[in-house]
């Protein structure tokens, strides 16, 4: 791992960013390289100061201050890969602000084509449903889905990949070593098992709110485009969406109900020109050919529902066709099905034990959609 000392001493360097060091990458190759520039070479790099041509030739004659660095990486197990690499993500390299390199754990696919799922970390049962079919749907294609591992959607389509067999990829908004939010421990161990888990950032840095915007870039710059499953006005996601744009990448967003404001932010998108997706096929038709498996149309809006067990009664059979994806209140159910209240939660418990109708806090129910 000695190569890495001269990419981590640039880093360092007081006024070299992401953007300054993607440029002097482009005319030294290597920060080994930059280093032993001239000064009148480096003064000729776009948007260099003498300062920092100065700090240049100070961190180049200092010492072996990221041994200790070093030490934890081979002891945590992940690896570092730079931007020469081949295993860096090609796509991620046409941003003007490239990691110049990347902590990652588990394994990147090269040439692998990918499509980041991202929304509201407050999803509502039908968001995390959609957000779990369309990941299993990429991931079937061949195409690797790329989130945030943030609670609600981001976890619902990394869960949605892996049990379709294939590969996700999460990028967080801390070092390696911090696995945040911690109650997805199991899923970050899963899928750096079958895919990795990625970050810019060192093994120990810990959650900050400045990193997660910066990190989004990352997961739309890696892929061909950014699909926002749900967000509100204020999320998070509709950053990664604009970013995606910024990057010529193509924006997907999925229709909600006009009811809920946690499909705002998605409705937005669609206004603006994000393309409207009902399924894959709504996907795969944006990307360029080859790269993927292509997949079996569904009719627009058609969703899989899980087949019940066992025969359904009178009673169930009315209380399911008034329930799809979106949560409902008990007390329009029972309203709109003119039932006593005892009777409905009682069926709705059984139908619930059954597999077939999910529960939200708060007494809101939905009908579970694979």
């Amino acid at each position: 791992m000695e190569h890495l000392i001269p990419w981590f001493n640039l880093k360092s360097v007081p006024g070299i960013g992401n953007l300054l060091f993607k440029r002097l990458l482009d005319r030294f190759s290597t920060p080994q390289k930059v280093f032993e520039a001239s000064r009148e070479d480096l003064l000729a790099v776009e948007g260099i100061s003498l300062k920092s041509v100065a700090a240049i030739a100070g961190q180049g004659r200092t010492g072996r201050q990221f041994d200790g660095e070093l030490e934890t990486i081979a002891k945590s197990g992940c690896r570092v890969l730079t931007c020469n690499d081949a295993e860096y993500p090609r796509l991620l390299l046409e941003i003007p602000d490239p990691p110049p390199y990347l902590y990652v754990r588990g394994h990147l696919k090269a040439g692998r084509q990918a499509v980041a799922v991202v929304g509201s970390r407050n999803g509502t049962s039908y968001g995390k449903a959609i957000a779990r079919r369309l990941g299993a749907d990429l991931a079937a294609c061949r195409l690797t889905v790329v989130s945030g591992m943030a609670l609600g959607i981001d976890t619902s389509a990394h869960q949605g990949a892996l049990q379709a067999g294939g590969q996700t990829v999460a990028v967080m908004g801390t070092g390696l070593n911090h696995v945040y939010p911690a109650r997805n421990r199991k899923l970050h161990d899963a899928i750096a098992e079958s895919g990795a888990v990625v970050t810019e950032l060192p093994l120990n840095a810990a959650p900050d709110a400045r990193h997660f915007p910066a990190r989004n870039r990352i997961i739309s710059g890696m892929t061909l485009g950014t699909l926002v499953v749900e967000a509100t006005m204020k999320s998070g996601s509709l950053i990664t969406a604009r970013l995606a744009a910024e990057q010529n990448r193509e924006v997907f967003a999925v229709p909600g109900s006009i009811d809920s404001f946690k499909s705002t932010g998605t409705h937005a998108l669609i206004k603006q020109g994000a393309k409207l997706v009902e399924n894959v096929q709504d996907i795969l038709e944006e990307l360029p050919a080859g790269g993927y498996q292509p997949a079996e149309a569904e009719a627009p809006g058609q969703q899989a529902t899980m087949l019940p067990p066992g025969e359904l009664s009178a009673l169930d059979s009315k209380i399911l066709a008034e329930l799809d994806g979106y949560p409902v209140h008990i007390d329009e159910l029972v309203r709109n099905l003119e039932l006593e209240p005892g009777e409905l939660a009682a069926a709705l418990l059984q139908l619930e034990l059954k597999g077939i109708v999910h529960q939200d806090r708060g007494n809101l129910f939905s009908r579970k959609t694979r």
